[in-house]
C-alpha cells in the first residue's frame, strides 16, 4: 500500500509540471512562465492593451468526454476544450490571453493526461492564447479508475472603447452567416447515446459514407473549430451586428441566442454542407427533422448577423480560413404562436449529403416516410419511488423510443402524481384498499393499461405484490430496479450495508419482473463504488441516483427490441446489437456512452 500511493505521488508530480513546457513554447506577450510556482502569472501591462475588460469563460466536455473514454480516443479533447471556452469569448469581441483546464480522474494515465495537455497547448498556439498550467486531481474514493471530467478557463480582453456585438442590432432584412464545424457537442450526445444503445455499429466501425479510413468514434469526436484568429478582425471590424457559436446547441436554440425577440429568422438547409454523421442519426434514431434542429447544429459551429450590402464582403474575408456560408435572412416576427427561427429543406439537405442508400429512396417525399412508432408506456408508483423524472426527462428526448402515457398509483396525493401531472401525462388512481383481494386489485390495473394501449410497465417505487395471472399475462413487459448488483448480491439490503461488510462495489439492476421471484433476468446493471467514508444513508442515496441512470438505459433497449426475455426466461439479445454489451451476465457492465458487447448466452 504504501508503495503503491510512493507511485501515484510520484505520477502526480511529474504531470504537474509537464505543462511547464508547453507554456514556454508558443507563449504570448504578458505571459510569465519563469515565475513558475503554485500558479499561472500573466502581466496585463505588457498585452498590448491600453484600457483592457476582462472577459471570462469556463467550460467542461460533459458527456463528449465519456465518449471519448469509451471509444480510448483522447486525442482530439484539447482542441475541443480550447475551442469552446475561446469561441466563447467572441460574442464580444474579446481576444484570448490566457487559458488554464482541471483534469480529475479516478486513478492517473500519464499517457492520457499528456495526450490532453499537448492538445489543449497546441490549440492555444493556434489561438494565439498563453496555457498557464493545467490542476490535476485524483479522486479514486470519489470516481473510478475510468471515470475523468476535463474543465476549461480562458481570460480574454477587449478595449474598453470597442462597440461591443449586441442583440438588439438584429433587424429585419440582414442575413445569417453560417460557419462549418462537423463535429457533435454539449446536449447533442444525450441523443447520440440513445442512437448508439440500439445501433447495430460500435465506435470502432467504419463511419457511415466513408471507404474504412474513419470509424464512427472519430466522427461523433470531431472536436469544434477554433474560430478566433479568422473572426476576431472581423468582428472588430464593425461589420458584424451579433454572433454566436451554437456548436453545443441544437439550430434552433443556438440562432435564436443572436436574435432580439421582436424579429424571426429564417433558414435554408440547402445552402450549408451537413456532415454525413448527422445523416445517419437522422435515420438511425428515428427522428424528425424538427427533432435534428432542436438537438443538432447539423453541421454549423457559428452564425452572424449581418447588413445585407456587407454581407458578400464579410463571407469573403472569413472564407480566407474558414469555410463559411450564406445561410438565411432575418425577418419581420411570425404571430402565429409558432417557432420565430424556421429551417426549410432540412430533410432534402440531408438526403443530399447522405451516402448512398443510407437514407434508403431518396425520392420519397419527407411527408410520407415512415418513422418508427415509440412504445407506449406507463409507470407505476406508490410515492416513494424516485425514478419517474428520469423517466419522464428520458421519454422526452430526441432518439427514445418509448413514450410515456400513463401513471398509476396505488395512494393519493403522492408526489409522482404531481410530476406526472406538471408533465401533461395522464393519472390514475387505484387504491388498493378499495378491493377485496389483490387479483381483483391487479384486474383493474390491468383494464385501465389495456385502456391507454401500454405496451410497457415500469415500477417506479410500486409497493404492491403483483399476482401471478398479472405477471403471465404481462411477461416480458414489466421492468424494476433493484438496489443491488445481482446476481452476484441476491440479497436488496445488502448494498445498503456499511462499507465494513466487505463489499468493494454495489449498484443497482433493472431486470424483467417475473412470476418466479428467484429469476433475475437482467436488462443492465449500474455499478458504483463503495467509499471508505459512506454511510448507510448516503451509499443508499447513490443508489438511487444510480437507478435513476440506469432505468432510462433499460428501457430504451427493450422499447428498441434490442433486449428481450426469451421463451426460457432469460434474457435476448439481438445479434446486431452489438454496440450494447450491458453485460446481463458478468455483471461488468456500465451506464457508459458505449459499453462492451452483450453476453454470448443472455442474462440470468
Amino acid at each position: 500500500m504504501y508503495k503503491e500511493r510512493r507511485v501515484e505521488a510520484a505520477a502526480r508530480d511529474v504531470l504537474f509540471h509537464l505543462p511547464q513546457t508547453s507554456v514556454v513554447s508558443g507563449t504570448r506577450s504578458g505571459s510569465r512562465p519563469e515565475l513558475g510556482g503554485f500558479a499561472g502569472f500573466f502581466d496585463l501591462k505588457t498585452s498590448g492593451y491600453e484600457d483592457p475588460i476582462l472577459v471570462c469563460q469556463t467550460k467542461g466536455l460533459g458527456a463528449k468526454l465519456q465518449m471519448a473514454q469509451a471509444c480510448r480516443r483522447h486525442t482530439t479533447l484539447g482542441q475541443d476544450l480550447v475551442a469552446l471556452c475561446v469561441n466563447a469569448l467572441l460574442p464580444h469581441g474579446a481576444e484570448p490571453l490566457f487559458f488554464l483546464s482541471y483534469f480529475a480522474c479516478g486513478k492517473l494515465d500519464a499517457e492520457v493526461t499528456e495526450t490532453i495537455q499537448e492538445g489543449i497547448a497546441e490549440a492555444c498556439r493556434s489561438a494565439g492564447c498563453a496555457f498557464l498550467g493545467q490542476a490535476l486531481s485524483q479522486l479514486p474514493g470519489a470516481c473510478s479508475a475510468g471515470d475523468s471530467d476535463l474543465a476549461g478557463f480562458v481570460v480574454g480582453a477587449v478595449e474598453r472603447g470597442q462597440v461591443p456585438l449586441g442583440l438588439q442590432r438584429a433587424e429585419e432584412g440582414d442575413v445569417l452567416l453560417g460557419l462549418a464545424c462537423p463535429g457533435i457537442h454539449g446536449r447533442g450526445f444525450g441523443a447520440v447515446r440513445k442512437v448508439l444503445l440500439v445501433s447495430s455499429l460500435r465506435c470502432s466501425s467504419p463511419a457511415p459514407g466513408t471507404c474504412g479510413d474513419t470509424t464512427l468514434g472519430e466522427a461523433l469526436l470531431s472536436p469544434a473549430r477554433l474560430y478566433s484568429p479568422a473572426l476576431l478582425p472581423v468582428l472588430r471590424s464593425g461589420h458584424v451586428k451579433a454572433f454566436a457559436p451554437i456548436a453545443e446547441e441544437g439550430l434552433l436554440g443556438g440562432i435564436s441566442r443572436v436574435l432580439p425577440e421582436h424579429v424571426g429568422a429564417v433558414l435554408d438547409a440547402l445552402s450549408w454542407k451537413i456532415p454525413e454523421i448527422f445523416c445517419w442519426l437522422y435515420k438511425e434514431g428515428n427522428l424528425s427533422a424538427e427533432e435534428m434542429a432542436q438537438t443538432f447544429p447539423c453541421g454549423l459551429g457559428a452564425v452572424l448577423v449581418v447588413q445585407q450590402d456587407l454581407a458578400q464582403h464579410v463571407l469573403g474575408a472569413i472564407r480566407r480560413r474558414e469555410e463559411a456560408w450564406l445561410i438565411g435572412k432575418v425577418l419581420a416576427p411570425c404571430h402565429t404562436g409558432g417557432s420565430h427561427i424556421q429551417v426549410e429543406n432540412l430533410v432534402e439537405a440531408l438526403q443530399q449529403s447522405s451516402p448512398q442508400g443510407l437514407l434508403g429512396d431518396t425520392t420519397m417525399e419527407p411527408r410520407h416516410q415512415p418513422r418508427r412508432r415509440k412504445v407506449k408506456v406507463a409507470v407505476l408508483v406508490s410515492g416513494t419511488g424516485t425514478t419517474l423524472p428520469a423517466l419522464i426527462a428520458y421519454t422526452r428526448e430526441p432518439g427514445s423510443c418509448a413514450q410515456l402515457v400513463l401513471v398509476i398509483s396505488n395512494k393519493s396525493g403522492v408526489e409522482e402524481l404531481r410530476n406526472a401531472a406538471r408533465a401533461g401525462i395522464p393519472t390514475r388512481v387505484i387504491d388498493h384498499k378499495l378491493y377485496g383481494s389483490r387479483s381483483e386489485f391487479d384486474s383493474t390495473i390491468d383494464r385501465v393499461l389495456e385502456e391507454f394501449a401500454v405496451e410497457l410497465v415500469c415500477l417506479s417505487g410500486f409497493m404492491r405484490v403483483l399476482s401471478s395471472p398479472f405477471l403471465r399475462k404481462w411477461k416480458g413487459k414489466i421492468l424494476n430496479a433493484s438496489p443491488s448488483l445481482f446476481p452476484l448480491i441476491k440479497d436488496g439490503n445488502a448494498p445498503q450495508e456499511p462499507p465494513q461488510s466487505g463489499f468493494k462495489v454495489t449498484g443497482c439492476t433493472v431486470h424483467f419482473v417475473l412470476e418466479d421471484s428467484g429469476a433475475r433476468a437482467v436488462i443492465h446493471r449500474e455499478p458504483i463504488p463503495v467509499r471508505a467514508e459512506d454511510t448507510e444513508q448516503a451509499l443508499a442515496e447513490r443508489v438511487k441516483e444510480a437507478e435513476c441512470r440506469a432505468f432510462p438505459v433499460a428501457l430504451q433497449l427493450v422499447a428498441s427490441g434490442a433486449v428481450s426475455l426469451g421463451a426460457d426466461g432469460r434474457t435476448s439479445w439481438k445479434q446486431e446489437s452489438q454496440s450494447l454489451g450491458l453485460h446481463g451476465e458478468k455483471g461488468d457492465c456500465t451506464s457508459s456512452l458505449v459499453a462492451p458487447e452483450p453476453p454470448e448466452h443472455g442474462g440470468e
